[in-house]
Order: structure tokens, then sequence, then C-alpha cells
């Protein structure tokens, strides 16, 4: 029997506080949307399973928080992403402006081998508030474009282009793991089947 090949890949997800980051993520994940607002304390993550070329990809996608004072926790959360995802509100021009900060501030924590080739990709937030936009569309995908980021402008109320955003996250994450020795946690195989339990778990580290 021929299995597919599993890949774990590990999303963070950055942007000002109140941009709607935790709503992207529950509208691609279970498809809901609630309109009372909950400061994300520290960082969360939810999982989807989704298939791309036939593989079996499992996104686990972690939502962090836009408070300046948690973004101490950064590194510990940043370390082994293979991909982020910076979100802004198009109604809103200064979460726009944070986005190279928040770029920055991603590369230099988490450290990846290559940062020119790291895929980042850009979500405007709030499409359903067009009415209320203060950042053009034209400005926002010219700064991607500089940057070479994929952009998207995405509704989390009413589910636009969130499915689309997040199967490009996947793709292009998934392209940088065929270019570098992906992370593989091996098998545990106990030749001494009287080896100490302590031993045999390893470290969940």
């Amino acid at each position: 029997m021929s299995l597919r090949k599993k890949v774990l890949l590990k999303v963070i997800i950055l942007g000002d506080s109140g941009v709607g980051k935790t709503s992207l993520m529950n509208q691609y994940v279970n498809q809901k949307f609630s309109k009372q607002y909950k400061a994300t304390i520290g960082a969360d993550f939810l999982t989807k399973e989704i298939t791309i070329e036939d593989k079996a990809v499992t996104l686990q996608i972690w939502d962090t928080a836009g408070q300046e004072r948690f973004q101490s926790l950064g590194t510990a959360f940043y370390r082994g992403a293979d991909c982020c995802v910076l979100v802004y509100d198009i109604t809103d021009t200064k979460t726009f402006d944070s986005l190279s900060g928040w770029s920055e501030e991603f590369l230099g924590q988490a450290a990846p081998q290559n940062p020119a080739d790291f895929p980042f990709v850009v979500i405007g937030n709030k499409l359903d508030l067009q009415n209320d936009r203060s950042v053009p569309p034209a400005k926002a995908q010219a700064w991607a474009e500089s940057k070479k980021f994929p952009s998207f402008e995405a509704s989390a109320k009413d589910g636009t282009s969130v499915e689309q955003a997040f199967r490009k996250i996947a793709e292009n994450a998934l392209a940088r793991e065929s270019t570098q020795q992906p992370y593989v946690i091996p098998p545990i195989v106990l030749d001494n089947k009287e080896t100490p339990a302590q031993e045999a778990a390893g470290c969940a580290c």
C-alpha cells in the first residue's frame, strides 16, 4: 500500500491588534465568524488538513497577539515557521504601515535559512467594509509586489478570498520545503524491549 507523503506546515499570522487575524483563521478552519472581539493572549493555533498535488498537508496556523506587550514571546512561536501571513485592515492605514515592521521582526526572530526567499503572503482583511476603505488596493499591491509577496483582499466575515489566500500560503510553503532539507521526526523503534520508559519517551521539547 502506498502512503501519500504527509507534510506539516507551520504558518504564523502577524499584524496589528484588531485587524482580524483570529477571525481569518476561524473562517478558514471552521467557516465561522464572530462579531465579538476578544484579544488573543500570547498565541493560539488551529490545524486544517488539505491536499495539494497528492500530498496530505496539515496546516498548523498560529494566531499571535498583536499587542506590543506580547511581542517578546515572538521567538518561541516564530521558530520553525514555513510561511508567514501579514494581515492589515483595509479601513485602517496605520495597520498597513505596520506590515514592514512585522515582516522585519519576524525574519529577525525566526532566523530562517534564506530570509530573502522566505514565503510571506499579505492579506488585506475587512473587504466587507469596502465603503470605509482607507488603504487603496493599488498602494497595497505595489508594496506587496516590491517585496515579491502574493497579496489578497479578503473578508473574514463573509469568507471572500479566505480559502484562496490560505491555499496560496500552503503552496508557497510547500515550494520552499522542496528546496531545503525538511524537518522530519523519525518514528521511535525500540530494539531492546527492556529500555526504560523514560529513555524511550525522549524529549518532548
